[in-house]
């Protein structure tokens, strides 16, 4: 029996910004991605439609192997502080935007991939993120979801 893909409602209107926001970037495929955790719940949040989709066709897409329909990846561009000194065109060196979701309260978040490969601001890194920093944020990211603390909204502070 074929498995079905997730299908995300995506509504990229980052990707509608002019280009000095981001770079078009592809994830670099990972050999045999295994699926340690798929959260349910905030995938339903999100309006993610599972499917019968099993753990392989779940770890390819986050993986980045395989792309969902109305993705349109790339890599964010910012300005930020940096050692001491601001630095007028950062950008995220190992992380991916997808695309982003309007969940049931009409919230837009961003669905992301971290560790996708090089991206155009990678400097000198391979783009990659090892086990531990992920699931230490996967963590932190649960207890503040469990401890009632919102999502981060920047714009807004």
């Amino acid at each position: 029996m074929s498995q079905s893909f997730p299908r995300i409602p995506f509504d990229n209107r980052f990707a509608q910004l002019p280009e000095v926001f981001y770079r078009r970037s592809q994830p670099q495929p990972v050999q045999a991605p295994q699926l340690l955790r798929y959260n349910q719940a905030l995938g339903e949040e999100l309006g993610i439609e599972r499917g019968d989709s099993d753990d392989a066709t779940l770890a390819a897409l986050f993986s980045g192997n395989q792309l969902p329909a109305g993705a349109d990846p790339l890599a964010m561009a910012y300005a930020a502080h940096q050692f001491g000194h601001f630095v007028p065109q950062l950008g995220d060196g190992r992380a991916l935007l997808l695309g982003e979701v309007l969940n049931r309260q009409q919230q837009r978040r961003d669905i992301q991939l971290k560790g996708a490969g090089r991206t155009p601001f990678s400097r000198q890194g391979d783009g990659r993120s090892a086990l531990g920093p992920v699931l230490r944020e996967y963590l932190v990211s649960e207890a503040m979801h469990a401890l009632g603390c919102p999502p981060q909204e920047p714009w807004r502070r």
